[in-house]
């Protein structure tokens, strides 16, 4: 008989089990996988290897392609840099740009003169097509020979330049191609730095990628400045020969390709016989390069081209780019519906003028010896209201504002907000702090002689410029932020640092700026609202914007006490500090601050009374040093000089918070300056007077209640018995007459 088998005992936790199983299996399958993997690589790299070796460079042969292999990793390396540097100049072309010049803007003054226009539309743009054959062929012969057959930067051209330049032992030729010039007049400034050459050579790629060369041409021609305030060739043709650009003759042409160069020293209202040898040398590149012979040009040497009489044209042109750049800005904010309009300006062009003469003056006669190259100045009448703005010693060599556009650090000018800011946290004129060695976090300031004075009120610390003091101020009593928002309330707008160097005015500012600043105190504390725009017109007449009407009231920056206690310790610099030269003639009462920066690369003087703000800094663009110039020489003299000239024939204004804010007789100041004999080496300024103080204040008076006087009803005008017998209007005196004879007969 079978037996019935048996049930095998079952091992306990069955489930586990298998789960290990399953792990196990897993990784095996990983530990295999991940071996033959190996295995695998290691194979393809030794049959890599292998591969390889036949080429493998033995011998003199071998360090050739050392250096090949150590060019590309430093090929690569210099790609990933030149990427880098490329970032900043594509940023520049992410707005708008083909309309950055879309307005049409004249400018009047503000007596209302027509002063000069802003915008592409200076003159209709002229279709490249339909421009005169001459004019093309001498524009490329001069600035651009192989314009159509290179693609932006022209190695070859730069390289005869180079040769060219070498012989000459000077600049004589210019490696910049049209193209990379539009891209600096679209996008860049005349700034002289290996920065902007950079931008400009990746923004020259970049236009010839995105635009054809009949685009860049038209452009380059309607955009380019051609002196006398005018930018584009079409503008030029109408304001020197007083034609269309399409009825321009060979001569004419030549003298405009010619202005491509150097607009203010070939412009030919300015100085002819230049002009029209370098138009001759433009017929010569013709010829030389092979677009036109000898004879064609015979007739246009024998008879260069004449010019409309343009002696008396002086354009402010710094002060027409700045408000134009302010005509956009209320165009952004969407203060103004239309791109054609008139502007009445704030400008004064008899200030102006002197305020150009001046400065011209003080380069001429001091720059060499003080190593000075460039200066800027900003008057501003109280009210805010800019009255002149000098951006550069020549406007046609460079079109950069250093004036609104510069950032140069102020020295001891900045000590206004430090001082400021004392002063409101309570301090007085007459608080004592110490002249003494002092360092914080590692840096120990020094006085400029290298002495210390003791215990000094802030009186004399600030006339004397001690540089212990403001940073004694700010480490022990108010910090650096307090400072930089002080500075900011008061009209700086360039950003700022607050690091522990900011009291003694290392970071930089614009003149603007400065003027602005130290507009509040002759405001009396109050925001001076700096302004090149009083009124925007379209037209037709409608009144876009007014400055008066559009603007928020000043708002109060400084406290009365301590703008008292600022215009005391300000008003005595220019009688016992270091601004003595800045006195002005007659006894009128002035206030103001020196500043030098470090290794003497700036060097200013911001002053003030009660009827005009004025800052003046003279330097070189490319940060070298002067020679031993500081604020209290040439920018004080400066100073002198303009101030002078705007303060004959007018009514004078206090300025607010001091003692006798007006002449009293004695002249201190002016006996002072011809005590220490340090009275301005500098020409006086002559002011032409058409009325007297008293007569303009009468008139004004009379403006003013003309304006305010609301209309006469018909019948009370004839109540009045102004309508004549027969009703007729023409024998009708206006309402102006006759409110302006009974003022006058008062």
């Amino acid at each position: 008989m079978q037996e019935e088998p048996q049930d095998e005992p079952r091992p306990s936790g069955g489930r586990p089990r298998r789960r290990r199983h399953i792990l196990l299996r897993i990784d095996s399958w990983i530990d295999s996988t991940v071996w033959n993997l190996g295995f695998k690589l290691g194979e393809i790299w030794e049959e890599i290897t292998i591969f390889f070796r036949r080429f493998r460079v033995r011998g003199w042969k071998r360090l050739g392609f050392e250096l090949a292999g150590e060019a590309m990793t430093l090929g690569t390396a210099g790609s990933v840099v030149v990427l880098a540097l490329a970032l900043p100049a594509f940023e520049e072309t992410r707005e708008d740009w083909r309309n950055r010049g879309d307005f049409a803007v004249t400018f009047l003054d503000r007596y209302g003169n027509t002063i000069g226009h802003r915008g592409i539309i200076h003159e209709d743009s002229v279709p490249i097509d339909e421009l005169p054959d001459h004019l093309i062929k001498a524009v490329l012969a001069t600035e651009d020979r192989r314009f159509f057959d290179h693609f932006g930067i022209d190695f070859l051209g730069l390289a005869r330049a180079m040769s060219e330049n070498a012989k000459a032992g000077g600049v004589v030729q210019g490696g910049s191609t049209i193209t990379q010039q539009l891209a600096k007049n679209l996008f860049l400034t005349n700034e002289r730095s290996i920065e902007r050459k950079i931008k400009e050579a990746f923004l020259a790629l970049w236009l010839e990628a995105n635009l054809s060369k009949k685009e860049i041409l038209s452009l380059y021609l309607d955009r380019a400045y051609m002196g006398g305030g005018t930018f584009g060739a079409a503008a030029a043709s109408q304001f020197y020969f007083g034609k269309n650009i399409t009825e321009v003759n060979l001569a004419e042409s030549a003298m405009l390709a010619g202005l491509f160069k150097a607009p203010a020293k070939y412009a030919p209202h300015v100085n002819l016989p230049a002009a029209r040898s370098r138009a001759n040398e433009v017929l010569s590149n013709l010829v030389q390069g092979g677009l036109m012979t000898e004879g064609q040009v015979i007739a246009a040497r024998r008879s260069p081209a004449t010019v409309v009489d343009r002696a008396d044209v002086n354009a402010p042109d710094y002060f027409l780019d700045w408000a134009f750049d302010e005509v956009q800005r209320l165009a952004a904010a969407g203060k103004l519906k239309e791109h054609s309009v008139i502007v009445r300006s704030t400008i004064d062009t008899g200030l102006q003028q002197a305020a150009e003469t001046a400065m011209e003056s003080s380069l001429r006669e001091y720059g060499e010896s003080y190593k000075a190259k460039q200066g800027a100045l900003v008057m501003i009448e109280n009210g805010g209201a800019v009255r002149a703005m000098v951006g550069g010693r020549d406007y046609g060599a460079s079109q950069f504002n250093r004036a609104a556009k510069a950032l140069r650090q102020p020295g001891s000018s900045f000590k206004l907000y430090t001082y400021s800011a004392a002063m409101e946290h309570g301090f007085t004129p007459e608080s004592v702090i110490s002249d003494a060695p002092i360092t914080w976090r590692g840096w120990s300031p020094q006085n400029y002689a290298r002495s210390y004075k003791g215990k000094v009120t802030l009186l004399s610390a600030m006339a004397q410029s001690l540089n212990t003091v403001p940073v004694r101020l700010a480490k022990d009593h108010l910090g650096t932020d307090v400072i930089v928002q002080t500075a900011k309330a008061m009209g700086i707008e360039t950003p700022l640092r607050s690091d522990k160097t900011v009291p003694l005015g290392t970071s930089e500012v614009t003149v603007l700026d400065q003027a602005t600043a130290y507009a509040v105190m002759p405001a009396g504390g109050m925001q001076s609202r700096r302004h090149g725009i009083e009124q925007v017109l379209s037209y037709g007449g409608e009144v876009l914007y007014d400055f008066n009407r559009d603007e928020p009231p000043a708002r109060r920056v400084l406290s009365e006490k301590a703008m008292s206690s600022m215009n005391r310790i300000l008003t005595q610099i220019p009688v016992i500090g270091t601004a003595k030269r800045a006195a002005l003639d007659g006894g009128i009462v002035t206030g103001g601050k020196t500043g030098t920066s470090q290794s003497y690369r700036d060097a200013w003087f911001i002053g003030f009374t009660g009827n005009y703000t004025t800052a003046v800094w003279f330097g070189n663009d490319d940060f070298t040093s002067m020679d031993n110039m500081t604020g209290g020489s040439l920018p004080a003299m400066t100073f002198k000089t303009v101030m002078d000239y705007a303060h004959q024939g007018i009514e004078l204004r206090p300025i607010p918070g001091i003692e006798n804010p007006l002449p009293t007789g004695d002249h201190k100041g002016k006996e002072v300056a011809k005590k220490e004999g340090e009275a301005s080496g500098l020409p006086a300024l002559v002011r032409p007077r058409s009325l007297s103080a008293e007569s303009t204040r009468i008139l004004k008076q009379i403006a003013a209640k003309l304006k305010a006087a609301s209309p006469l009803l018909p019948a009370k005008v004839a109540d009045a018995g102004i309508v004549g017998p027969a009703g007729d209007d023409a024998s009708r005196p206006s309402l102006a007459a006759t409110t302006a004879s009974t003022e006058l007969k008062r």
